[in-house]
């Protein structure tokens, strides 16, 4: 996206379908032990990443934790790559190596898929950092869970982050739960965003499951940073309707709770807004839906079709021998 253009609507509701209908897929085929390891599903979450991408150039840097389908396919890599990087096939998006938790797409400028929590804070604050000595105009998108907020890397990240003035905004996905863990249970603080206010960095609560919020506010903080870097703080407020991975029962939780977020579903509350407005009918809808899930099952067939990686090669990354594309 270039600057002053704004992506289609529809377009990113065909977006939200694909990454629903990646992750519906996903989950049957890790249970029919196709994908292995770790596997954490982004269903519920899909306006978040979907709305801060539309509101960025594609040039800007963008870095997640763990659940991270969403936002590789947010970026442009190719569902074929994502599913197949899930089957740890050598077309994989990292080759196979990652997995679940690793995507890694450097030409979309999407950095990981990091699995250990808050980790990736700093490296997000090392990119602005780059962003800054190089004189670019870029921004850092550094996406992660409430969990992440508790870890001592995510201070040291915000501090830095706050003193040098870098441009980057930390996007807290706030879904509730850290594990199976209750943010009230294991946060002091009322709320997620006073975090920011301690390292004097502005902040703002975002409805997450609102994909028009998410993207309008995203792009007003981009916009001020462009002008004159600073850092930013989003707490977006979002609910997943799976549990923390495939492996959790998600049982520290009621029916009732879960029944009440899905009245809030993003994916319908955009359909909604469209169709009211004359710019999507039932009918456009049903083959957005169709295409994503045609998509996704051609996917699974890419992966099932691709090589694993050759044995003598699996050590090559073990050690930095020299670029190798």
């Amino acid at each position: 996206m270039q600057p002053g253009e704004q992506r289609d609507e529809v377009e990113m509701l065909s977006l939200m379908l694909l990454i629903r209908r990646f992750e519906e897929r996903a989950s049957q085929q890790y249970q029919a032990q196709k994908i292995g390891g770790f596997c954490h599903l982004y269903i519920g979450q899909e306006a978040v990443v979907t709305g801060a991408l539309a509101a960025v150039r594609d040039d800007d840097y963008v870095i997640t934790a763990y659940r991270d389908h969403a936002h590789a396919l947010a970026r442009g890599t190719s569902a074929d790559a994502c599913m197949a990087e899930l089957f740890g096939k050598e077309t994989g998006c990292s080759r196979g190596l990652g997995g679940s938790m690793h995507f890694f797409d450097r030409k979309n400028h999407m950095y990981g898929g990091h699995a250990i929590v808050g980790a990736h804070v700093p490296l997000a604050v090392g990119m602005a950092f780059a962003i800054k000595y190089r004189d670019e105009d870029r921004v850092t998108l550094c996406f992660f869970g409430d969990g992440a907020i508790n870890q001592g890397s995510f201070h040291e990240a915000l501090n830095l982050a706050a003193l040098y003035k870098l441009p980057i905004v930390f996007i807290c996905e706030n879904n509730l739960f850290a594990m199976g863990t209750s943010v009230k249970r294991s946060t002091s603080l009322k709320q997620i965003i006073d975090r920011a206010e301690g390292y004097d960095i502005p902040g703002e609560i975002v409805d997450g499951m609102n994909f028009r919020e998410v993207r309008d506010k995203v792009a007003e903080i981009v916009d001020s940073i462009r002008k004159e870097a600073h850092p930013a703080f989003l707490e977006v407020r979002t609910y997943r309707y799976r549990g923390h991975s495939m492996s959790d029962p998600a049982s520290y939780r009621t029916k009732q709770e879960l029944e009440k977020y899905r009245l809030d579903d993003p994916i319908t509350r955009l359909r909604a807004q469209l169709t009211r407005e004359g710019k999507l009918t039932n009918e456009q809808f049903d083959m957005l839906d169709k295409r994503a899930k045609e998509t996704v099952l051609a996917a699974v067939k890419f992966a099932e079709k691709s090589p694993q990686m050759p044995v003598e090669e699996v050590y090559d990354y073990v050690y930095f021998n020299g670029a190798k594309e």
